[in-house]
């Protein structure tokens, strides 16, 4: 919800205010600032060294600032740990995607948090409750609209690159319960499958999940994004839409080509 200003007036789900991190004289980040809103796709965009990465490590607990703040629902949250990030409701899909070849789509989905079966024979014996999981994953990945994905068994290894990519972006949606975060999704993927994942961001979004989307591919932020942050120089330079700001325009903030409108998005 936005008010006449143009201002939203729902509390952010996920904030960050002021981020800095220094590696000796390095500034990745330089006092940057973030908003993401309840039901909204947020692509972050900026030129190589713009301090992306940076920014969107710190959000999800793979790097500790050296200063600054992050708020979750309004709460002050301190991540240390990746574990930190998603035990509080964040899941993050990185580019190098971190899915196991050799193991089957249930069982990726189900990395790191496997299932025990019920009574002695999960809590003695430790054997995984294999039914549940095959189930589950089958259920969360017809939700997303994949039913390319019959055979639930398949190894990961068998699958196309943008079939890989909607196992991991199926994952971080069936665990994260507040935010996702999906590193360049779409950077290995043709143009079919790139379309298909960037539908699947949009279910991710309709389920009541905001996304925070970090893309190098102009077309696909202009097609899926709600808002755009744009970072440059170890912060953000302004906060556009598709509707206020032309793909050119967007290039020319992002390089230093343009002034940077105020940021009223």
């Amino acid at each position: 919800m936005t008010t006449s200003t143009g201002k939203h007036s729902a509390t952010p789900v996920l904030q960050a205010k002021g981020l800095t991190k220094r590696y000796g004289r390095v500034v990745a980040i330089n006092g940057s600032d973030l908003e993401l809103y309840p039901g909204e796709i947020l692509a972050v965009i900026g030129d190589n060294g713009a301090g992306k990465s940076s920014l969107i490590k710190a959000l999800s607990g793979a790097l500790v600032p050296d200063e600054g703040e992050i708020f979750l629902d309004g709460q002050q949250v301190q991540f240390r740990t990746p574990m930190d990030a998603r035990t509080a409701g964040i899941e993050t899909v990185y580019q190098t995607l971190a899915v196991a070849p050799g193991l089957d789509i249930a069982d990726n989905l189900f990395l790191g948090r496997e299932e025990r079966r019920p009574g002695p024979l999960g809590s003695v014996f430790r054997m995984l409750d294999r039914k549940h999981m095959r189930s589950e994953a089958k259920r969360h990945m017809s939700e997303l609209g994949v039913a390319t994905l019959q055979n639930i068994g398949q190894a990961v290894e068998s699958l196309s690159g943008g079939q890989r990519q909607a196992v991991a972006v199926a994952r971080s949606a069936a665990f994260g319960s507040k935010v996702v975060i999906l590193d360049e999704p779409t950077a290995a993927l043709g143009v079919k499958e790139g379309n298909r994942v960037l539908q699947l961001i949009r279910d991710v979004r309709d389920r009541g999940l905001p996304v925070i989307l970090i893309s190098h591919n102009m077309p696909h932020v202009f097609e899926v994004a709600d808002r755009i942050h744009i970072q440059r120089l170890g912060r953000r330079a302004t906060v556009i839409t598709p509707k206020s700001h032309s793909m050119s325009e967007a290039v020319a903030i992002m390089t230093g080509a343009a002034e940077p409108p105020p940021h009223t998005a």
